[in-house]
């Protein structure tokens, strides 16, 4: 893979977004959001063997970085958003779109996978969306195309959409300015949209910044894509990372990853819960499963050739189940006593 030359372009295939777009961004909806902190843990550092520095978008409004994007996409629909919004997400996008819409005032509908995380169904209904569930993620995806079709409502991918991508990208943006003397940026990639966005701004600030994206090993559908040459569609998926977890990657993303992203690796359940733990511990903070991925592939040499300078991680949403969470801290406890004899 070429990190640094463009995808091909060909007729019909729309170009990737550029720094432009994700500056357009930052200014059409950077006051409305925070600027989340980068912070630094020495007991992280040393178990990643290098200095590590932390972009907290579980800080963001909504939880998690996915607000960048959904503000921007409703922005940039303007009249075309006037009906409403409709999406499918596990959680996190149905909150940051339903937060989103909010902002101009217009209805929003989420479609969500049986299974989904409760917490976040819940959270999406409180910032006014209209819940739907659907059998399976493939059916979600047909069930809000035909809701957008019936109401009139938008169709928001949650990932694969250029001014999502853009809105996105805005977080590299700030972490140029926070972290300027990164060597390696490590992103967890579900649809791809984070990454997508983030590399569109940092590899054109900073073409020799290497940057690696992180899956679930069981639900790597993006270093699937990398290796067969298109988007990967899974059969099934499976992760403690629900956020990190659909079937497929998207066409705009896997473009993008293709063109800007130095590789793709992927890490455990059993290690991403443990950089959970790692984070609570360390930093106090409490993270979901997505957005400890980075940071378990620092904490178990994931990431090649390391050299000495500070590696940065975005640790993308902190929208978590109290149930799994202490699972997660305290997995003995959660079990309960056990069974007499």
């Amino acid at each position: 893979m070429s990190p640094a030359s463009p995808a091909p372009r060909s007729s019909g295939i729309e170009p990737l977004v550029t720094l432009d777009a994700v500056q357009e961004a930052r200014a059409r909806i950077g006051a409305r959001l925070h600027r989340t902190p980068v912070l630094s843990s020495r007991r992280l550092s040393r178990q990643a063997g290098v200095p590590l520095r932390l972009k907290m978008e579980s800080l963001q409004k909504t939880g998690s970085f996915k607000v960048r994007g959904a503000l921007n996409k409703v922005l940039v629909a303007g009249k075309a958003a006037r009906s409403g919004v409709v999406t499918v997400s596990a959680g996190n996008h149905a909150q940051a779109l339903a937060w989103a819409a909010g902002c101009v005032d217009v209805p929003c509908a989420v479609v969500m996978p049986a299974g989904a995380s409760e917490t976040k169904a819940r959270a999406s209904a409180g910032y006014g969306a209209e819940v739907v569930t659907a059998d399976d993620v493939h059916q979600a995806f047909a069930l809000a195309e035909s809701l957008a079709r019936d109401r009139g409502m938008l169709f928001t991918h949650p990932f694969d959409d250029p001014a999502v991508i853009a809105g996105h990208g805005t977080t590299g943006l700030e972490l140029a300015e926070q972290a300027v003397d990164l060597e390696v940026l490590v992103v967890p990639v579900g649809g791809g949209g984070l990454i997508a966005g983030v590399a569109a701004a940092m590899k054109r600030l900073r073409p020799e910044l290497r940057i690696y994206g992180v899956e679930p090993r069981g639900a790597a559908a993006m270093s699937e894509s990398l290796r067969i040459g298109r988007p990967a569609r899974l059969e099934r998926v499976g992760s403690v990372a629900d956020g990190l977890a659909p079937p497929m990657a998207g066409e705009i993303t896997y473009r993008h990853v293709r063109a800007l992203v130095d590789d793709v690796v992927r890490v455990s359940d059993a290690q991403i819960t443990a950089a959970v733990r790692a984070l609570a511990e360390t930093t106090k903070m409490v993270v979901e499963p997505a957005g400890a991925a980075g940071v378990a592939a620092l904490m178990f040499g994931r990431i090649p050739e390391l050299g000495g300078g500070p590696a940065g991680v975005v640790v993308s949403g902190g929208n978590v189940d109290s149930s799994l969470l202490a699972e997660i801290l305290d997995p003995e406890r959660a079990r309960g006593p056990a069974s007499p004899r």
